[in-house]
């Protein structure tokens, strides 16, 4: 689907709102292609975030997926504004394998309330990669604070 952005400084708004999110860079995470409507986040697997099977831990493919997600949604915002996740709803379909996550979240419908919103999280093996979770959730535009630190 075809989104014309609010904000024509939407990618450097975006990348930015990322850059100031710490959990990100803990879960080895960087953001790798933003377009209008759509954000794609990767992940290296961090040994911390294994789970007692040694598959990745729910939570990171949840993670960048509500990320890449909440993006998406913010790609699509007029200046000085920010999204927040109101509802997450995820769908673990496979073991998270391999050398890295690869999430994709996109809008599927744009609102001046609401934004719903998909994601659909990857592992990758040597370039192939593996369905491991879906995600569709609702997320809410509010007004940009700066951060006091």
């Amino acid at each position: 689907m075809d989104f014309t952005p609010k904000d024509p400084d939407f990618e450097a708004r975006v990348r930015a709102s990322f850059a100031r999110q710490p959990m990100m860079e803990t879960l080895g995470a960087t953001m790798t292609d933003v377009r209008p409507g759509t954000v794609t986040i990767v992940s290296t697997i961090p040994p911390g975030t294994l789970q007692q099977q040694g598959s990745t831990h729910a939570g990171l493919a949840f993670s960048i997926g509500d990320s890449a997600a909440g993006y998406a949604a913010s790609s699509l915002l007029p200046t000085g504004n920010e999204i927040v996740t109101s509802e997450m709803k995820i769908h673990l379909l496979a073991p998270g394998r391999g050398e890295r996550l690869v999430a994709t979240g996109r809008v599927i419908r744009p609102g001046r309330r609401l934004t719903i919103v998909e994601a659909d999280v990857w592992s990758e093996i040597a370039g192939a990669r593996t369905l491991i979770a879906k995600l569709m959730g609702t997320m809410v535009p509010v007004p940009l604070v700066e951060p006091t630190t």
